[in-house]
């Protein structure tokens, strides 16, 4: 009888094939009462031999427990390993994100996988510390600072109900998703201290190029003013579109499309995704532009800077 998922044998199981197996049962009839395949039971009896050759389901189960713990694939970042100790010194002393660590150590050593580590991998090091200083410290290296992995819960934007459906990123042209041209933009808003400061981010999908700029609030004037003063300095062949989100800031789209002459594509809520050039960018600027601060005190030419 198949079981899906496999689950190894109980101790109930393994006691059942001893009697069985006193009683000089065949391996597919043992098999066939205990509901397991005659592989399964077969391995069994030969890793539970005793000294006098006789199955033991004691002997079965620890050897099944040791054989287990020796097919774990070790650690990549081993404590006091040279790779465990670049990506330490990365993180606090150069300040790197993790996917910053990643990516530099491949282009260094682009011939040595063992040289290699995944972003993943150095998050799971860090988060699998025990609850303590060092935890706390290694967590504390990161940019956005989290407890705890996995995405934070939002709540629906103010402004959905403000998008109209022929400006949703469904309808948004191919060319703009295959980032075959310069001129489409994504952006965004950067909260300061108890949200009552921000900064705008917006980055070019082709080249990556950011251009931030300052605002005056947080609301839908402050981000129409300081948008439409930022990127008048850019060459009008470059303004063709921008995916934004849908926070109530973008309420006079309209205004801001007209005053650029740039068509304004909204994206799906909860679909950071859908605007990653941005939400990557952002992330990297938190550790210039920390949460805690008071945005408002940071003038334009710092943000050029």
């Amino acid at each position: 009888m198949s079981r899906s998922p496999y689950q190894h044998l109980t101790a109930i199981e393994r006691a059942m094939i001893r009697l069985l197996d006193q009683e000089n049962h065949s391996v597919r009839e043992i098999a066939r009462r205990v509901g397991r395949s005659p592989a399964t039971v077969s391995r069994e009896r030969h890793r539970g031999r005793d000294d006098q050759q006789r199955y033991c389901p004691s002997t079965g189960a620890r050897v099944y427990r040791q054989r287990r713990l020796q097919s774990r694939r070790p650690h990549k970042l081993q404590a006091g390993s040279a790779l465990h100790d670049t990506v330490r010194r990365h993180l606090l002393y150069r300040l790197w994100s993790p996917e910053q660590i990643a990516g530099r150590l491949k282009r260094m050593h682009p011939d040595n996988p063992e040289r290699h580590v995944s972003h993943e991998t150095i998050y799971a090091a860090i988060y699998a510390h025990p609850k303590g200083s060092l935890r706390q410290e290694m967590i504390d290296l990161l940019r956005q600072q989290r407890s705890k992995r996995g995405p934070r819960r939002r709540r629906t934007p103010a402004g959905s109900a403000m998008v109209p459906e022929d400006l949703c990123i469904r309808h948004r042209p191919e060319e703009i998703e295959e980032r075959l041209a310069p001129g489409h933009w994504e952006g965004d808003f950067i909260k300061g201290a108890f949200n009552r400061s921000a900064v705008g981010t917006l980055v070019e999908r082709k080249t990556r190029y950011v251009v931030l700029c300052r605002m005056r609030g947080c609301d839908a004037t402050a981000a129409l003013d300081s948008f439409t003063r930022q990127m008048r300095h850019m060459p009008a062949c470059v303004r063709e579109t921008m995916t934004y989100d849908r926070g109530s800031e973008m309420a006079r789209h309209v205004e801001l499309s007209k005053r650029l002459n740039m068509t304004i594509w909204f994206a799906d809520p909860h679909a950071p995704w859908q605007r990653g050039s941005n939400e990557n960018t952002n992330g990297l600027l938190r550790q210039f532009l920390p949460k805690s601060t008071d945005l408002s005190q940071v003038t334009q030419t710092q943000l050029n800077d």
